[in-house]
């Protein structure tokens, strides 16, 4: 397994929960997830390399503001990423470098609006087997 999400019901929202082997895997695949809530997204043209570095106490408290970034990225500026490549993910900071593409309007189709990720149920823990993830995304 490499690393893969699943929704779950959650009042008024949508909750994801990410599953994945390794910390990196589990970046990705929660990424895949919050573009998952918005729609069938589809990148266009060139893409540009983006870093970011996140720093603070708790690895659920990075992780969504990695997807917080992602979110921005797609709001303010009609990007998503195509590629990720997580260098740090520990209890103090998360990097990670991406490609990221300009949204391709024409060929991706839409179902939410996402408003914000939220701190309500967000979990980042260990496994018998890698990691899980849980967090929830107002629309």
């Amino acid at each position: 397994m490499t690393g893969s999400f699943e929704f779950f019901d959650h009042t008024a929202d949508v909750g994801v929960r990410v599953v994945a082997d390794t910390l990196p895997e589990l970046v990705r695949a929660a990424g895949e997830g919050l573009y998952a809530v918005l729609g069938d997204l589809k990148p266009g043209g060139e893409t540009r390399k983006v870093r970011f570095q996140l720093t603070g106490d708790d690895r659920a408290v990075l992780l969504r503001g990695y997807l917080a970034e992602l979110l921005m990225l797609f709001d303010r500026d009609r990007g998503i990423v195509t590629a990720v490549e997580v260098t740090t993910f520990d209890e103090r900071c998360l990097h990670v470098t991406v490609q990221a593409a300009r949204l391709d309007d024409e060929r991706s189709t839409y179902h939410h609006e996402i408003k914000a990720v939220t701190y309500h149920e967000l979990e980042v823990r260990p496994t018998g087997s890698g990691y899980e993830a849980t967090f929830i995304v107002d629309i």
